[in-house]
């Protein structure tokens, strides 16, 4: 393949510009209150996904495999927030928009690689559910501690290494005229079609990405909740179709929550203003790490009682250093 032949990237020459210039959101009234807006989530963001993951390490009895793609999806909740919305404020906010050619890459690798792992977390959350309720019998067999690390790891592996090929292929490219990326950060598809000399791998690598992080794992959970209710609609009595469906709303809410947005966006995006398909998405990049939490703690028997018992233990330990 010559897009990776060694000789041939010796004998190449990159115009690589200095800096870029982010241009997301020009136009809009008063969008300075929508950037205090964003800060105020991620606070909530931030604080929200610090509760989940303590309990999890504080409470002993959320051992079980599910927790494990919970503390994880609370991580890269986190950490996208966490990679994506300061630096928003600080681009727009503090009117920062140019930046350095190295920075806007590494820049696109973090929040491409935390924002990706939602979704493949709602998989493993959603394979769990599956062979809860389709293979009961079998759950403690087929969703263990070390399947449900596999998972984790091989998605994390898949993720980073997308990420990684994503912004690789974005290096063997030259920008010889425009350097205005049309968003709100150093997205994929505005970069590489900025370029002057053939961005064919760009494409195919924008055009599969969506497919394995947005399409399939989509298909996936909707298949699953096929067979789900398939399951449900054999069991005898309603009060235990209830109970049991009861155990995958917190799961749908999320699905419902990221997946939605996405969707519309994606396929509104050459009718919708430039200005509403970027606030959009930004919303869908900070809204579901703000509210996955709340969800989980609202909606889930154990995190609640684990957080009213970690919080009654807090209490009584004031009390015992006052006196």
């Amino acid at each position: 393949m010559e897009l990776f032949n060694p000789t041939l990237e010796k004998n190449a020459t990159y115009v690589r510009p200095a800096y870029f210039m982010i241009s997301g959101f020009i136009g809009i009234p008063n969008v300075r209150y929508y950037f205090v807006f964003l800060c105020f989530i991620y606070i909530f963001s931030f604080l929200g996904n610090t509760m989940v993951m303590t309990v999890i390490i504080l409470d002993h009895a959320l051992r079980a495999p599910k927790y494990i793609a919970v503390f994880n999806l609370a991580l890269a909740d986190l950490l996208s927030s966490s990679a994506l919305v300061p630096k928003v404020l600080d681009i727009f906010l503090l009117n920062h928009r140019y930046i350095p050619y190295n920075d806007c890459l590494t820049f696109m690798f973090f929040v491409f690689t935390f924002l990706t792992m939602q979704s493949l977390n709602l998989v493993a959350l959603c394979y769990d559910r599956l062979i809860a309720i389709y293979y009961p019998l079998h759950y403690h067999t087929k969703v263990t501690h070390r399947v449900m690390l596999n998972i984790i790891v091989v998605f994390w592996l898949l993720d980073i290494f997308l990420a990684m090929l994503a912004v690789g292929l974005l290096t063997r490219l030259s920008f010889c005229k425009s350097v205005v990326i049309n968003s709100y950060f150093c997205d994929h598809g505005p970069v590489f079609r900025l370029a002057c000399n053939d961005n064919t791998p760009n494409r195919v690598i924008g055009g599969l990405s969506p497919v394995l992080i947005l399409y399939l794992p989509l298909l996936f959970i909707l298949v699953s909740y096929c067979c789900i209710g398939y399951a449900l609609s054999k069991i005898s009595t309603v009060q235990e179709r209830v109970r049991a469906f009861k155990t995958c709303t917190s799961h749908l809410s999320l699905v419902a929550i990221y997946f939605f947005p996405l969707m519309i966006v994606y396929l509104l995006a050459t009718t919708i203003h430039p200005n509403a398909r970027i606030i959009t998405l930004s919303l869908n990049t900070v809204i579901p790490p703000m509210l996955n939490p709340f969800i989980y703690v609202f909606q889930t028997r154990e995190i609640k009682e684990s957080l009213k018992k970690l919080l009654k233990i807090r209490g009584k330990a004031k009390i015992s250093t006052t006196n």
